[in-house]
C-alpha cells in the first residue's frame, strides 16, 4: 500500500505541476499580448505624430514653391509684355525665307 500512496502522491504533484505549467504559460500569452498591443498604440500614435509633421512639411514646401512658380511667371509676363514686336522686321524674315533670295 505505501507504494500505492507514494504513486498516488507523484501522480497528484505532476496533475499540479502540469496545472502550474499551463495557467504559467495563459499568463505569458496573457502579458506578451498585452505588450503588443501597448507596443502597436505606442508606435501608432508615434508614427501618426511623424506623418503630420512630414505632411506639415510637404505642404509648406509645396506652397512655397507654388509662390515661386507664380513669381517667376509673372515675372516672365511682364518681361514678354515688355518686348516690342518688330513686325516690319518678322514679314521681312519671313519673305526672305519662303520667296527669298537664294
Amino acid at each position: 500500500m505505501n507504494d500505492e500512496v507514494t504513486l498516488s502522491h507523484l501522480l497528484k504533484i505532476e496533475a499540479d505541476a502540469d496545472s502550474l505549467i499551463d495557467d504559467a504559460q495563459a499568463e505569458a500569452d496573457r502579458r506578451v499580448t498585452e505588450g503588443e498591443k501597448k507596443n502597436r498604440a505606442a508606435y501608432d500614435q508615434e508614427y501618426q505624430k511623424g506623418a503630420a509633421v512630414e505632411e506639415a512639411e510637404f505642404r509648406q514646401e509645396i506652397d512655397a514653391v507654388r509662390e515661386n512658380c507664380q513669381k517667376e511667371l509673372a515675372a516672365y509676363r511682364q518681361m514678354l509684355n515688355a518686348i516690342k514686336a518688330d513686325n516690319a522686321g518678322f514679314s521681312g524674315l519671313l519673305d526672305s525665307l519662303f520667296f527669298g533670295e537664294e
